[in-house]
């Protein structure tokens, strides 16, 4: 081996998810998806190149922004739900070979799914790779909460045989303790020699070195629950995870000590972004019922919120009206209006929340003192948040927020 290693980073992101759609640029703690793998490459010293493999303009543009390079589009034929990894590296490994005459010694995979990374990962497993000659690969496990070896599979005519097949008397019912360790690969990293795959056809090879990672880092990303959880665990901030910096250079600002008006965005943020035109041109919109009841806990609690909208149309005001929010319409300016609000409320912009999801909510953004976006909002709202809700606009989104503030201040006055 060279003596700096060659070392590849490769992010497989294709745009395709049948289980939730544009799963790689959805938000995660006010970054898309697949910006956190793109963080951890380019925070390891020992990766010297790092490139996005997708076969999706948007992904590739998000990917870019983020710092990583994307020199090619992955074909359609390997971008199908049941595309294996094995033709994804062999298809960039012989793509930067004959393009560029390019050949790594090592090639990590980062897959974005598994987004909570402990910082260090990726040098520790090129480490244990490159001190271990007889290595093929190095792959990221941890002690899963259950064995399989108390684990079953279907058998014939509807009973249960055992999942492994073992020397043990029935290890289904034997105490954990006496039992082999079982470990689970987690999905954080695969640091792989570049001979493993090219003279093995392999990914793994017969020699596999283990890199360990807590059971905390271990969420996996599959559905907007799975989003919901990760959420959780970078706002608790107890773990020192890759994330990515913000690109527009501006640090994102924390939740305000004290709130005293949330000024919300109409459509996008309290209905799903759609309208329903009838035959004569009468206009609906989808909202969800759990908002009002959060709104309602809120309005107890004497929070004042309002709704600036550009828009002008019934609909707005009846909605507002049946949630006791107050709301202005048909504004060419929200930020002025922001400004104005504030004034006439007599609050401070600084104790002031903004919620928003496109491109004329970032004026208020910038003025109010935290900026909140809903999960599937414009790609510049969402850069440009200092949080991104979970959910969508109109399918919960007002409800998650009320529910944070809630539990916020239910946190406070146990701490007072």
């Amino acid at each position: 081996m060279v003596d700096r290693p060659e070392v590849l980073a490769i992010v497989q992101a294709r745009g395709g998810s049948k289980g939730l759609p544009r799963k790689n640029v959805l938000p995660l703690g006010g970054h898309p998806l697949v910006a956190y793998s793109i963080a951890s490459g380019l925070a390891a010293e020992s990766i010297t190149r790092l490139i996005v493999s997708t076969d999706d303009d948007e992904i590739a543009a998000v990917a870019e922004r983020y710092g990583a390079e994307v020199p090619f589009r992955r074909p359609a034929d390997l971008a199908a739900d049941d595309t294996p990894d094995y033709p994804l590296f062999t298809h960039a490994l012989d793509w930067l070979e004959r393009e560029e005459n390019y050949r790594p010694d090592v090639v990590v995979q980062l897959r974005p799914t598994t987004p909570l990374r402990p910082h260090g990962l990726l040098d520790e497993s090129v480490r244990l790779l490159l001190n271990d000659p007889q290595a093929d690969c190095v792959r990221g496990v941890t002690t899963p909460k259950q064995t399989p070896y108390k684990m079953w599979r279907d058998a014939v005519d509807g009973y249960l045989a055992p999942l492994m097949d073992t020397d043990f008397p029935e290890p289904y019912n034997m105490p954990r303790q006496k039992l082999p360790a079982a470990y689970w690969q987690t999905g954080h990293v695969d640091a792989i020699r570049t001979d493993t795959i090219r003279q093995q056809r392999s990914l793994t090879g017969s020699r596999v070195r283990p890199v360990f990672i807590e059971l905390s880092y271990c969420v996996d990303i599959d559905t907007l629950a799975d989003f919901g959880l990760a959420q959780q665990v970078i706002d608790r901030k107890h773990l020192q995870i890759d994330m990515p910096r913000p690109i527009d250079g501006r640090p994102r600002r924390q939740w305000p000590e004290r709130i005293d008006l949330v000024v919300f965005d109409f459509d996008g943020v309290m209905t799903d972004n759609r309208v329903l035109v009838s035959a004569d041109g009468g206009e609906a919109v989808l909202c969800d019922r759990s908002d009002g009841l959060g709104v309602s806990m809120l309005r107890k609690r004497g929070l004042e919120m309002a709704v600036l909208s550009t828009e002008t149309h019934p609909v707005v005001e009846a909605r507002c009206r049946k949630l006791g929010i107050a709301c202005r319409q048909g504004l060419a300016d929200k930020q002025a209006a922001l400004l104005t609000l504030v004034r006439e409320r007599q609050v401070e912009l600084e104790h002031t929340i903004y919620v928003g999801n496109d491109a004329n909510d970032l004026g208020c953004f910038a003025s109010a003192g935290f900026a909140i976006a809903v999960a599937d909002a414009h790609a510049s709202a969402l850069e440009r948040a200092d949080f991104v809700l979970s959910r969508p606009g109109g399918q919960g989104a007002v409800r998650e927020l009320c529910d944070l503030l809630l539990k916020k201040w239910s946190e406070n006055e146990k701490n007072a």
